[in-house]
């Protein structure tokens, strides 16, 4: 039998967390560790339970779910953390990505689709969903990044740049496998690689340094 995922919820509306809560449970492959109202609670029941993904609420009374990713990220790097919340902000976006979050949901999500996220975090993959990758991608593009773009790409190699451009896309390493007409194994290595030499443990901290750089074909104008 393959191990559960393990889940910790912080949310400070209780109704919103036994739903999410009796919504897990019907679920044999997720366990719900423990619930906290607040960040701090939060950060220690991550701490002490080590969970594989943390369902966080961005605004929240006290320290808020922003300041406590920075803190998981930090002192628990192999603990996924979800944001999920009710903003659609584009620098809340950036911000709780840049601070380590492994994806970011609103709460209107679809139940299938929520649970497959949580699968996709505890493996590891990014799970910003394409709405949201697209708002991600033309947030940082609309900043000046000034002349350090082609220094940055050149810290790479050709095939790393390929996968950095599917990356800023939100793919999935068999996405890009699949566009690439690689191996899905080869694409891991190359993403580890790319992890390495940017000191980040993120997916989508990736993806938004390569949109951040310019890796990927720019916006559709609309």
């Amino acid at each position: 039998m393959a191990e559960k995922i393990r889940v910790l919820l912080v949310d400070d509306h209780a109704l919103f967390r036994g739903g999410v809560k009796a919504l897990l449970q019907r679920h044999d492959e997720f366990e719900v560790l423990d619930e906290a109202g607040d960040g701090l609670e939060g950060i220690k029941r991550a701490r002490s339970l080590k969970p594989d993904v943390v369902l966080l609420d961005l605004h929240m009374p006290g320290i808020s779910g922003l300041e406590a990713v920075k803190v998981i990220n930090e002192e628990m790097p192999g603990v996924r953390v979800l944001m999920l919340t009710v903003s659609e902000d584009a620098q809340d976006l950036m911000e709780a990505l840049r601070a380590g979050a492994s994806g970011y949901l609103l709460k209107n999500i679809e139940t299938d689709a929520l649970l497959d996220a949580i699968r996709r975090a505890a493996e590891g993959d990014s799970v910003v969903s394409p709405q949201m990758t697209a708002k991600l991608v033309q947030g940082v593009r609309g900043q000046n990044r000034g002349g350090n773009a082609q220094i940055e790409r050149d810290r790479f190699s050709p095939r790393e740049r390929d996968i950095l451009e599917g990356l800023a896309l939100g793919g999935s390493n068999k996405e890009i496998a699949r566009t690439l007409d690689l191996a899905e194994s080869t694409v891991k290595i190359h993403v580890q690689n790319i992890f390495k030499k940017l000191g980040m443990t993120s997916r989508v901290q990736v993806a938004l340094y390569a949109a951040e750089h310019g890796f990927g074909p720019p916006p559709r104008q609309t």
